[in-house]
């Protein structure tokens, strides 16, 4: 097959790097033609993955992290190319939730060899409307209050890796931590709220494994509404690691709903998607049901 690989090398701090020589001689014994993209500079990528969707490629393979990850979503919503992903960031969420290998590059290459030859299949996407700037897509969250200031804090650090960055972005946010007055419309309806946090979910996780919405799939045809309600820091730090359990759930602070479309504003405050800044503002966020083709 005529394959784009998309590479990040900086992505894990140097794990991209280090994955890229077993992923390109791999795919190559596998008798696949490549088209690499990436090696000059995250400013260069996207003129080059518009040069090489134009030679009409089979697949694209992103092997990064959940930025990269995203920025090929963005390319590849609403078309036929599927997307593979060989997990080498510090989040990789979007993976997780694929249940894509995260600690080995050569077995995420074996998955997307196999479905290479039996077939992609299709997942839903989140798809983010403003009144004055683009669309943009995205595969796992859209977030907006304390989850994406800690986003923010973590992707400014180099260190640490994984988990760990987003708990210490959390620790160093938290005692500037309010609730925010969000103004909302759930499929029509008025639902305004004051909260610690909105987010608008696709896949079960963010922030490198925090199961924001454990029930979550990627192919119902649903988003999932998760808000948090006003509660004291103390009980804000003590929810945080029921995160990663799913366990958050059962607190009655907690309340999380389906949705086919949310109407989001909180003055302030910029809304981050897959990890990736998209603006500040009021917002549509509609789910497309099947709008991406992945392996996995």
């Amino acid at each position: 097959m005529r394959l784009i690989v998309a590479l990040n090398p900086l992505a894990g701090s140097g794990a991209g790097a280090r994955a890229v020589p077993g992923v390109l001689s791999g795919l190559e014994d596998a008798g696949h033609d490549l088209d690499v993209v990436g090696l000059r500079g995250a400013a260069r990528l996207p003129d080059e993955l518009a040069a090489a969707m134009a030679r009409n490629p089979d697949a694209l393979v992103a092997v990064g992290g959940d930025g990269l990850v995203h920025t090929a979503v963005n390319l590849l919503a609403g078309t036929d190319v599927p997307l593979g992903i060989i997990p080498v960031g510090t989040g990789n969420d979007i993976a997780r939730s694929l249940k894509l290998p995260l600690r080995s590059p050569s077995a995420a290459l074996t998955v997307l060899l196999s479905s290479l030859e039996s077939g992609a299949r299709r997942m839903d996407l989140g798809l983010i409307t403003s009144a004055g700037g683009q669309d943009i897509w995205f595969a796992a969250a859209c977030s907006a209050g304390l989850d994406a200031v800690v986003s923010a804090r973590a992707n400014s650090w180099v260190r640490p890796r994984g988990r760990a960055r987003y708990v210490l972005a959390l620790l160093r946010e938290l005692p500037f931590c309010r609730p925010l007055d969000y103004r909302m419309t759930v499929d029509g309806a008025p639902a305004d709220v004051l909260a610690m946090l909105v987010c608008v979910s696709n896949l079960r996780s963010i922030g490198g494994g925090m199961l924001i919405t454990p029930d979550a799939r990627p192919d119902d045809g649903r988003l999932n509404l998760l808000v948090v309600r006003p509660l004291p820091r103390l009980k804000l730090l003590a929810l945080f690691p029921l995160l990663f359990s799913g366990r958050h759930v059962r607190r009655r602070e907690v309340q999380i709903r389906t949705a086919s479309s949310v109407e989001l504003e909180v003055p302030h405050i910029a809304l981050y998607a897959d990890g990736e800044p998209v603006g500040t503002g009021r917002v549509r966020i509609d789910v497309v049901p099947g709008a991406l083709k992945v392996l996995a």
